[in-house]
């Protein structure tokens, strides 16, 4: 373990690679799992705000169970996730020509129509926080479903927190990564 200001980072971040291989998995994270992607508090007022600059990306489906509940609920742990579409993908998704999941809200970004880029537990993964009275873990996930992001972030030698630069340093800033790259360079030594 490895700790920066108030935060715990476990060392598969520095030592496990990733690189997303859509080609392959074709954004199964957004489709794959038991709930919605987890949200901070914060950020539900936030994509409920986004909702008529993505509206028009979403499925009916999605736009009949946003009606219904709205874009998040609260999960098993108590912590709001964004809605799902029959226990599924993410009502945030649409997908591609090449079927291909994507993000609308992240769409919205790169059009440039908002600043939120989208939610930073999908920023981040495969990198999860776990927030504690004094402190946030910040541990790899490991999931079947991006086998390949693992294999292909093997062959190019990219380490998780070199692929998850940008949603690092939007979450925690960019002093804190800079300790981070130290720490990894130390760590290389050892």
């Amino acid at each position: 373990m490895l700790q920066i200001d108030d935060t715990i980072i476990s060392l598969d971040v520095l030592e496990e690679h990733f690189v997303c291989d859509l080609t392959v998995c074709k954004g199964a994270c957004c489709v794959e799992g038991d709930d919605g992607a987890p949200l901070e508090v914060e950020e539900v007022k936030i994509i409920e705000g986004l909702l008529p600059l993505v509206w028009d990306d979403l499925s009916d489906a999605s736009k009949e169970v946003i009606n219904r509940q709205g874009v998040s609920y609260i999960d098993d742990d108590g912590e709001p996730v964004t809605s799902i579409v029959n226990g599924k993908e993410c009502v945030f998704t649409y997908f591609d020509q090449d079927g291909v999941c994507k993000c609308a809200i992240e769409k919205a970004f790169r059009e440039g129509k908002t600043d939120f880029y989208k939610p930073i537990s999908c920023h981040l993964y495969p990198v999860r926080l776990q927030k504690y009275n004094d402190y946030t873990a910040v541990n790899t996930h490991r999931w079947s479903v991006c086998s390949c992001a693992r294999k292909l972030g093997g062959k190019l030698a990219v380490p998780v927190y070199k692929f998850l630069k940008e949603p690092l340093v939007r979450k925690f800033g960019g002093a804190w990564y800079d300790q981070l790259e130290i720490a990894a360079q130390e760590f290389k030594k050892k």
